[in-house]
């Protein structure tokens, strides 16, 4: 049977799932790795063939259409669909090859939690790639409804998505050697926000933000950093304090002291997939394990 000339290619519509979030047409093209003119062209026949415009050429940036929209939510099964083809394949072959993208939060996450689980999946899977991306906590959750990633680690509550369970962390006070705080056993919030903050930029600033809102003061934020190795090292040096989440924090190290805070300011990190029961054999096969290792290890379900 001769093929339909007006069905998009799995160009196009790659091209058309990497435009949402991108500032311009020819950035979302270039993202997938397009020039500027090999994009243009392709959203034009990719529009032509479907007889309707996907962008919205009047608006500022990139601004779907209803049609676009619409053509969205197909063009992102097409991928899951491939995905699973791929693991179908992976699973007639025992598992012996195939390929599991996976999404985390950032350090809390890519230093304690999911090393000992890749390295159990890697024993008994040796032949499976594994791809993990660091991104932020809003990232993550977009690139699995984009199905960029199979599997990420988010923060809970996610009542759209799948989850399981990891670990409970909770943000710590991380102070200078010999600090006025350090001598006691916890740290009040309000007493953090009389000295200069290094404030996170990683996945965890805005629950240090909320936490000083809710004490009713106002940080004096005097740095702003994203590695944590920076921010113990600013702090180390008496540039000032800071607050991290207790997953990121290393074993002791000389010029630091690390002390809980009061109150107590809590969050929950469980491994998302948007249907468990449609992921890969290596998503699957990833997901039991995590259930097995992880000290939660309980799942959510969406409702």
């Amino acid at each position: 049977m001769k093929p339909d000339a007006g069905l998009p290619t799995l160009r196009q519509l790659e091209l058309l799932v990497s435009l949402p979030g991108s500032s311009s047409i020819s950035a979302a093209g270039a993202r997938i790795g397009m020039s500027a003119s090999a994009t243009s062209h392709a959203l034009r026949a990719l529009e032509t063939g479907l007889g309707c415009e996907m962008v919205d050429r009047m608006a500022a940036g990139v601004v779907m259409t209803h049609a676009g929209e619409l053509a969205l939510v197909h063009a992102r099964d097409v991928f899951a669909s491939l995905q699973q083809l791929k693991g179908a394949s992976a699973a007639s072959a025992g598992l012996r090859t195939g390929a599991l993208r996976i999404g985390s939060i950032g350090p809390s996450t890519s230093l304690r939690l999911l090393p000992p689980l890749l390295e159990a999946f890697r024993r008994r899977y040796p032949g499976v790639q594994v791809h993990v991306t660091e991104r932020a906590d809003a990232d993550i959750e977009q690139d699995l409804v984009e199905r960029k990633v199979e599997i990420g680690v988010v923060r809970l509550p996610q009542p759209t998505l799948d989850t399981l369970a990891l670990a409970t962390d909770e943000l710590m006070a991380i102070l200078p050697e010999g600090h006025p705080l350090a001598r006691s056993e916890t740290v009040p919030v309000r007493s953090l926000a009389e000295y200069p903050l290094i404030l996170t930029q990683a996945g965890s600033q805005d629950m240090v933000m909320r936490m000083f809102e809710r004490a009713g003061v106002r940080p004096k934020v005097a740095h702003e950093l994203f590695q944590v190795i920076s921010i113990l090292e600013f702090v180390a040096h008496g540039n000032g304090v800071s607050v991290l989440a207790s997953l990121t924090v290393p074993e002791p190290r000389p010029g630091l002291a690390f002390r809980p805070i009061t109150p107590r300011v809590a969050r929950r990190v469980a491994l998302a997939c948007l249907d468990a029961t449609r992921l890969s054999p290596a998503g699957r096969a990833f997901w039991e394990l995590a259930r097995q290792q992880a000290p939660e290890g309980r799942t959510g379900q969406r409702r």
